[in-house]
């Protein structure tokens, strides 16, 4: 397991043996990877947001966001942008 910041957010690594677990929390929301499931996020009303196709943090902060919660859209996260412009909403 691998945990480090980045600005006033937690990135927590693991390896799951076939593939890396990511999830970047901020004070407001968090970008998960695909291993995460959003439908939960979405039942829990979290703001949170998925990148797919990573394998560690600079590959998250360069994604495109896939899919976002409700609360995540009510913040700004869009579809389509990036990782790094998600975190900036998710840590204001």
């Amino acid at each position: 397991m691998e945990i480090s910041k980045i600005g006033n957010s937690m990135m927590i690594k693991v390896d799951m043996g076939n593939a890396n677990l990511l999830l970047i929390k901020a004070d407001n929301g968090f970008i998960m990877c695909g291993y995460l499931d959003i439908e939960t996020a979405e039942g829990l009303n979290d703001a949170a947001c998925i990148v797919k196709g990573v394998k560690n943090f600079d590959d998250m902060l360069n994604a495109k966001i896939v899919k976002a919660t409700t609360k995540a859209k009510e913040l700004g996260i869009k579809e389509g942008m990036s990782g790094k412009d998600a975190l900036e909403i998710l840590e204001k």
